[in-house]
């Protein structure tokens, strides 16, 4: 047994995989993961899953498209091409607040899909990581790091007392969904 890495608990009901989140907690059993075929409201609360930053990569990025864009406006019309057009200034900001607000748009765009390809490891061509291939129909499943101290009777137990459907052993850490 020491090559398993996961213990899978298969539910069919939302309701008893949060019971049997609730019994692994009670018990100071950690759980790895919890894999779902829809969003269940609640779970991340339940799981401690911490708030996400996306919000701040997405500022960073679109302040780097507006300073971008100022820059290049101002390095177009005032150092490298300057241009007196009637008496007007070379730079009036007014004039080019629609480009840099499309720059803004553009770069906070592709950094936030880049962002998601990173956080996810879901770049293209890769095939993806589940631990059991019903979690993405018709199953709730709960994983359970089976390297802890914890006997896997007793996780076993917890787990089909809560109303799990199949208790499995993981031995690789994914299974290819190919």
């Amino acid at each position: 047994m020491s090559n398993i890495k996961y213990i899978l608990g298969s539910f069919g009901d939302p309701d008893e995989m949060m019971h049997g989140i609730e019994k692994l907690q009670e018990n100071n059993i950690t759980i790895h993961d919890v894999y779902t075929p829809m969003p269940i409201h609640g779970i991340e609360a339940k799981l401690g899953v911490k708030r996400s930053r996306i919000d701040i990569a997405a500022f960073c990025f679109g302040i780097t498209g507006t300073c971008a864009a100022f820059a290049l406006i101002y390095f177009c019309a005032v150092i490298d091409w300057k241009v007196n057009i009637g008496g007007k200034p070379s730079f009036a900001l007014p004039d080019f607040i629609p480009i840099m607000f499309e720059l803004t748009v553009l770069f906070c765009a592709f950094g936030m899909v880049l962002t998601y390809y990173a956080s996810t490891h879901l770049f293209p061509g890769r095939a993806p990581r589940v631990m059991d291939l019903r979690a993405t129909d018709d199953r709730f499943v709960i994983a359970v790091d089976a390297q802890e101290n914890v006997s896997h009777t007793v996780i076993d137990g917890l787990l089909k007392d809560a109303g799990a459907l199949e208790v499995k052993y993981n031995e690789r850490k994914y299974i290819s969904y190919e």
